[in-house]
């Protein structure tokens, strides 16, 4: 292949057979859907959209990006693609930290994993190849521990994804974590892991960042790239809010908004947000805050709790998300427990954001008595712990919850109190103030999720334009535009956050100058396009429909709190528009548009 960036080197790994083989990039598909989330769900659509999560047919991929371990600045983010255990969709899931740097400094672009091992195995990547090890010993450990052993092993630097108890016991939301507890989180990529016995993917590699094809290109591309960081007062180092406080920065003001979920979203604004926000954990609890590769923002905020039953615990990273799912969703207002919660998640192997829905509907149908037995009360945080341990091991009432939000409320006879789109649980701002999540909580292809179309910059910090949080007018059309840009910078894969301060302009610049290839910053868009609507067709063919776009029904007919007091979402309105914008008939991709975005021929 002839164009620049890419390793061009792809390991199929069964793990069935213990066979690995290794092949270059197709250039067409890579000239279509760039790499990373959009090549990863090329070669998941390619496997077969039919097949079950915990088959071992599925396909389990660790893609990069063609910027990815090189100069740029955020690129250091790693996609897990998958078929998802928890929503049954095509599912892609990021993660930070020097993984991805790694693998590309390593020689690879890809890993592809299928099949499932007779025995416990982890793949052991150096220098180009990829060789299938024994994980006995492993097995039943947790990440930390198992982090802490393969670095012993093999020295570092080295990178390890892995798995803890949580992805071998098949909780449906168990993920995957690095040597820096950055998470592969949402989507259960981890159940899909343990079904193969795949403990975990270490990498040892030297630095050997990819050469640019053009240095001239790359010179003016990077720098015009970073001064917008530079300039932001979001990402600026050292100064700019995400910088300063990490995401947790956001509790705040999106509590002013009335858009934080509270008690199981009873409410939408939390009266003790401030006890949890980003201000009060680095006043009180900020012990550093490293960066991943090739990031000046170093937006991670680790912690150390110097007393209360969780004294000593130095842990990474207390970010907005857990710190509400985890917090206010809960009414649990102690940030030195939301930490041991999200250490526990890092251990374990699980989704912050899902254990956080999972225990708010379990308290919530405790409150109104579905529950038989003691349950589990609002704010009761030793009980939180406990569940938490009992869901990765399964055990008890954690059997049950472990199938994640949406299955256990179903199981306790209650779908209702399930604050989830697809089956998989709903992010920290709640749709009745912000109408952008409203419906891209609805139309996301991967289940509930605040990534793939990011509309509360503008909802809330007015980037690139600041747009009223209660009008739905617009925002399927919004909505639209975010989740195009997005599906582009994942399949670079830049992190999200660059997109604070970047936009189609800079990433065509630094795509052309890295790879060699010409791209204008409508074909960005359109690429991107074409990666959202390949993903919503995998889901079709797997039967999904306008029909899935749904939203909990708590969010059509009760009001939030708040400037949100007199708000529920029009659901169907913004449909109309939505689909209208993506021409798509009733949720469904017609043949005319694959054909216009060349899915099809």
């Amino acid at each position: 292949m002839e164009l620049g960036g890419y390793a061009n080197r792809v390991a199929r790994i069964d793990l069935s057979s213990g066979a690995v083989s290794y092949e270059e990039i197709n250039e067409e598909d890579a000239r279509l859907y760039i790499g990373a989330r959009g090549l990863g769900v090329k070669y998941l659509f390619d496997n077969g959209p039919t097949v079950e999560p915990d088959s071992p047919d599925n396909m389990l991929a660790f893609m990069n990006g063609p910027l990815t371990g090189s100069q740029a600045t955020m690129s250091g983010r790693l996609a897990v693609v998958t078929k998802s255990p928890l929503t049954q969709t095509v599912t892609d899931s990021h993660m930070g930290g020097w993984s991805a740097a790694r693998l590309r400094w390593a020689g690879f672009d890809a890993l592809l994993f299928v099949g499932k091992s007779d025995k416990p195995v982890y793949a052991y990547v150096e220098d180009g190849t990829v060789e299938l090890r024994p994980a006995d010993d492993l097995w039943g450990q947790g990440v930390h521990s198992t982090v802490e052993k393969l670095q012993d092993r093999y020295g570092t630097p080295l990178s390890v994804m892995t798995i803890g108890q949580a992805g071998e016991n098949g909780v449906r939301f168990a993920s995957i974590l690095n040597e820096d507890d950055r998470a592969a989180g949402r989507g259960g990529t981890g159940a899909v892991a343990g079904s193969k016995n795949l403990k975990a993917v270490v990498i040892k590699a030297d630095e050997a960042m990819p050469r640019p094809q053009d240095r001239e290109k790359w010179r003016s591309a990077h720098q015009r790239a970073l001064k917008t960081i530079l300039d932001s007062e979001v990402l600026a180092p050292r100064t700019g809010g995400l910088s300063v406080y990490g995401t947790n920065v956001l509790m705040n003001p999106v509590n002013a908004l009335g858009g934080v979920g509270t008690r199981n979203s009873q409410e939408t604004q939390y009266d003790a947000a401030e006890k949890i926000s980003g201000e009060t954990v680095r006043e009180t609890l900020l012990s550093s805050d490293p960066t991943c590769h090739a990031c000046p923002v170093a937006c991670k905020i680790e912690v150390e709790i110097k007393d209360g039953p969780y004294a000593g615990l130095k842990m990474e990273s207390l970010e907005y998300e857990p710190a509400w799912a985890l917090g206010a969703n809960c009414d649990n207002d102690d940030p030195r427990v939301i930490a041991k919660l999200i250490d526990q998640c890092n251990d374990y192997g699980m989704d912050a954001i899902e254990l956080g829905n999972v225990i708010s509907m379990y308290m919530e149908a405790t409150q109104r008595e579905y529950v038989t037995g003691a349950g589990l009360s609002w704010g009761d945080t030793e009980g939180m712990v406990e569940t938490a341990d009992q869901i990765a091991l399964r055990s008890g009432i954690g059997d049950h919850l472990a199938e994640g939000t949406a299955r256990g409320a179903e199981k306790f006879g209650h779908p209702e109190i399930a604050m989830a789109v697809k089956g998989q649980a709903v992010p920290a701002y709640d749709p009745r103030a912000l109408k952008g999540e409203a419906i891209g909580y609805a139309t996301s292809n991967r289940g509930a999720c605040h990534l793939r179309g990011y509309t509360p910059a503008s909802e809330v910090l007015g980037i690139p334009v600041k747009t009223d949080p209660l009008a739905w007018e617009g925002k399927g059309e919004l909505l639209k535009i975010f989740q195009d840009l997005h599906a582009f910078s994942d399949s670079l894969d830049l992190c999200k956050f660059s997109a604070f301060s970047e936009g189609a302009e800079e990433y065509a610049a630094q795509y052309e100058a890295i790879v060699g290839a010409p791209i204008t910053a409508d074909e960005v868009m359109t690429v991107g396009e074409r990666v959202y609507n390949l993903e919503r067709h995998y889901n079709n063919l797997c039967g999904f429909d306008g029909s899935d776009d749904s939203l909990p029904e708590r969010y059509l007919t009760e009001n939030g709190s708040g400037p949100a007091s007199e708000s529920v979402v029009e659901l169907d309105e913004m449909k109309a528009e939505y689909y209208a914008a993506r021409g798509w008939e009733d949720g469904v991709v017609p043949d005319s548009k694959l054909r216009e975005l060349e899915i099809i021929s």
